[in-house]
């Protein structure tokens, strides 16, 4: 993707879209326009075929021209935007809604892991619009760095990945996956990584990659016993065509919400993915980022997740991932979380990820930051700040 300059992009949406106004639905398409615009939310527009204008304020609307004449427009504030996020199938259980406007499309998310080759053992990831905070997840770039050391060795497996995040990088800017091969052997293959923008290292790791081998001995701890993805709640992560179910309701960012052990538990599934093991191993990666410190918060009374990047300064320092097995993201993945020491501004969290039927198929770590802001009145967080 590249960044958007001054024309704003027209795209067709591809799910139904609904809008309601105090309860009651006003309009319903499958044939709504989501137009992006640079460094702002996008703007869903309806067809004004589908839209029953009777009785609304003026205020809560406006009136397309050029290329969106005929089209509608409301007002967020006022009125209620929601997109069906539904599968291919025709199980209900798989319909959930999503508020409007999303972050963007699982198959966007695919499009940024999918890093292009960009000259001898570098790869690059171009910038998108990212209106809400554009700064890039540690665990995008986990990623990346899986997809492009696979790309760079085919026929291996990624086994094990581990980076250091360094320094925040810019979501809506380019960056480079850079590559260097430390090792290369009839089985094993070690590359180091470094995420770069503008001259700057981001992020430092290093991707180990086998041919694999027969089993001699096999044992894993077994999956914990929680409810499936259909008896745990959807939560609205601002993706579609990715499904998000949580365990016993337990991820919320309310500093009021009732303590609970430092676990979490979250079923994760893609609705589409192409078959391309490295993606697949890629879209796992990108999830291990997002629910590990919420996990610290839970036994801690007066502290939720929404102060986030307000009152607390939060980041993923570190991740290190164990990949066992190949990995099917289409299918429903239960990740683990659990918090194993909060202290000092800091948290570690050992994790586990398990398929439907119960088996490992990746283990992994993550070192976070959990502290004040050095100047709370700027809302300076102290990464950005070194």
């Amino acid at each position: 993707m590249t960044v958007m300059e001054n024309a704003p992009a027209r795209t067709p949406f591809g799910y139904e879209a609904r809008a309601s106004r105090n309860g009651a639905v006003i309009a319903t398409s499958k044939e709504a326009v989501r137009v992006d615009i640079a460094d702002a939310a996008p703007v869903l527009w309806f067809p004004q075929s589908d839209v029953d204008l009777a009785g609304l304020d003026d205020d809560t609307w406006r009136a397309g021209d050029g290329d969106l004449s005929g089209c509608v427009a409301f007002d967020e504030d006022l009125v209620d935007l929601v997109v069906v996020d539904a599968g291919a199938g025709d199980d209900e259980r798989d319909i959930t809604m999503k508020r409007f406007p999303t972050w963007g499309d699982a198959a966007d998310l695919i499009g940024i892991l999918d890093v292009a080759p960009d000259g001898d053992l570098c790869y690059r990831s171009g910038g998108r619009n990212d209106w809400r905070r554009p700064v890039v997840e540690g665990s995008q770039v986990l990623g990346q760095a899986i997809v492009a050391a696979s790309r760079q060795v085919p026929g291996r497996r990624a086994v094990s990945a581990s980076m250091v995040f360094t320094r925040a990088a810019d979501a809506r800017a380019p960056y480079t996956i850079d590559l260097e091969s430390i090792a290369a052997g009839r089985t094993f293959c070690t590359l180091g990584v470094r995420a770069v923008q503008g001259q700057r290292t981001c992020a430092a790791g290093t991707v180990l990659l086998d041919a694999t081998a027969p089993d001699i001995i096999r044992r894993a701890d077994p999956a914990p016993s929680v409810p499936g993805p259909y008896e745990s709640t959807p939560y609205d992560m601002s993706v579609t065509g990715r499904d998000l179910r949580i365990v016993d309701d337990a991820y919320t960012g309310d500093p009021e919400a009732p303590i609970g052990p430092a676990e979490l538990d979250a079923w994760v599934r893609f609705r589409e993915v192409p078959d391309d093991r490295p993606l697949h191993a890629a879209l796992l990666a990108q999830f291990t980022g997002h629910m590990s410190i919420a996990a610290a918060l839970r036994p801690h009374a007066g502290i939720g997740q929404d102060q986030a990047h307000r009152t607390l300064s939060t980041a993923i320092n570190a991740i290190s991932l164990s990949i066992h097995a190949d990995v099917r993201a289409d299918q429903w993945m239960l990740y683990h979380h659990r918090a194993t020491f909060a202290g000092d501004g800091m948290i570690h969290a050992e994790c586990r990820v398990y398929d439907e039927p119960g088996a490992l198929v990746a283990s992994f770590t993550v070192d976070a930051m959990v502290r004040g802001f050095v100047d709370p009145t700027k809302g300076i967080d102290e990464r950005t700040a070194l």
